[in-house]
């Protein structure tokens, strides 16, 4: 009899013989152990945002009841269950002062998303998520619990922060917190026929702020639904995001460029308490089917950016949202192989994304695809937490280096494959 699990993504069937609901580490060891024995494939789901594709057969763990999140002020960490979402992280270490490196999207699984490197919306001012991880509890495929530390099983330590769930089960972490209370931020929309001006503003602004500003600017066609701000509805809409910690006045002044760009539709900019940073993207927080992709670009011209709006825009043959998120700055401080985290050279990352509302998969396929030969000579991969669909190309997902030092851990860890499904990459991302 096949189980069924419920997922924040809907567009892909999750199907598996077995279904485990962990309560801890016990339930995790004792999983694995009886999927070996029995020769069936195990995979993990959190709350599933960022499945790969449809599941079928084996073994799935569910992680989202090991939802504990325990806060040190002290040392600044947080020790995070593999079933907590970013907003329980949030909540718990607002009243110390503390924020994590958190995406988004508060739903999001805390823990896949480290694993798969976690882009941050303060990634500019401190980096990926990964950088931050202090230690990892993983089950290995051979049913055993490890601690891992960089002194402490440091190739796994190495591996787990950015190599996704392909080396076992991961069932806490303890990761570093940042002295973040407040922060500048918010949303500029502007009408998308003011998108390509827009987005050269955007492109040119990007090259002067400083690592304390993390952004992202969007082009969508907004659905015409009644809970939407009225000006929004139903129009394709360009929108500026924005992430500043330095004080207000220094972030108006900041922003004053892109204000400049046009008249907005709307402006949501303001100094916020951090416990509101979700508010700057407002990701959709019921579940949905959707099929997605992410491209780790070396840089992007306006002209090049003007050719991707033109392919998935009002006339383009689906719906499909663009997002073009900032890099640099302290993502680029650590060492190139310092982790598993690929691609740290880059300066943006695109993102596309496409509802699955009878939409032909395929057609969305050709369709990026055009997107990226448009940005070719750009791109150095693909993002691991952002290939929603995607799960039977992982070539392209690490750079040559990182891909060869990550199948030596598994050929050493995991030898009969035992993790090697669609879930062999970071399930949840934004």
């Amino acid at each position: 009899m096949t189980a069924t699990v419920d997922s924040f993504q809907t567009g892909f069937t999750i199907g598996p013989d077995l279904l485990v609901e962990a309560t801890g580490a016990a339930d995790v060891i004792t999983a694995v152990r009886d999927a070996a024995a029995r020769g069936l494939p195990v995979a993990v789901h959190a709350t599933g945002h960022g499945l790969p594709g449809p599941v079928e057969g084996g073994v799935l763990i569910s992680t989202r009841r090991m939802d504990t999140v325990r806060i040190d002020p002290v040392r600044r960490t947080a020790h995070i269950g593999a079933g907590a979402t970013w907003g329980g992280v949030i909540a718990a270490a607002a009243p110390h002062g503390l924020a994590p490196l958190n995406g988004s999207a508060p739903a999001v699984g805390a823990v896949s998303y480290t694993l798969g490197g976690g882009l941050g919306i303060l990634a500019r001012e401190f980096g990926y998520a990964a950088d931050q991880v202090r230690s990892l509890d993983v089950v290995t495929a051979d049913g055993v619990l490890r601690h891992v530390t960089p002194d402490i099983e440091p190739d796994l330590f190495w591996g787990l922060r950015g190599g996704g769930h392909r080396l076992g089960v991961v069932t806490g972490l303890e990761t570093g917190l940042v002295a973040v209370e407040r922060l500048y931020g918010g949303s500029l929309a502007f009408d998308g026929d003011a998108a390509p001006e827009v987005l050269r503003s955007y492109l040119e602004w990007t090259r002067t702020v400083p690592e304390t500003c993390t952004s992202s600017v969007a082009a969508l066609r907004y659905p015409d639904m009644p809970q939407l701000p009225e000006p929004l509805r139903g129009r394709y809409v360009v929108s500026v995001r924005v992430a500043y910690t330095g004080p207000a006045a220094d972030g108006e002044a900041l922003v004053a460029p892109l204000r400049a760009a046009g008249a907005a539709l709307s402006d949501s900019l303001r100094e916020m308490p951090y416990t509101e940073s979700h508010t700057i993207h407002s990701d959709p927080p019921f579940p949905h089917a959707y099929y997605g992709e992410g491209l780790m670009l070396r840089d992007l011209d306006a002209g090049a950016a003007a050719r991707v709006l033109g392919l998935t825009g009002p006339k383009a043959p689906m719906t499909t949202v663009v997002q073009l998120n900032h890099l640099g700055g302290a993502l680029t401080a650590r060492p190139a192989h310092d982790s598993a985290v690929p691609h740290r050279d880059a300066g943006f990352l695109l993102r596309l994304l496409s509802p699955l509302d009878g939409t032909d998969v395929t057609a969305v396929r050709a369709l990026y695809a055009e997107v990226a030969g448009e940005t070719a000579p750009y791109v150095l991969g693909r993002s691991l937490n952002f290939s929603f669909g995607g799960g039977d190309r992982t070539e392209d997902l690490h750079d040559p280096r990182t891909r060869e030092r990550l199948a030596g851990l598994v050929s050493r860890h995991d030898p009969a494959s035992l993790f090697g499904g669609a879930y062999g990459v970071s399930r949840d991302a934004r």
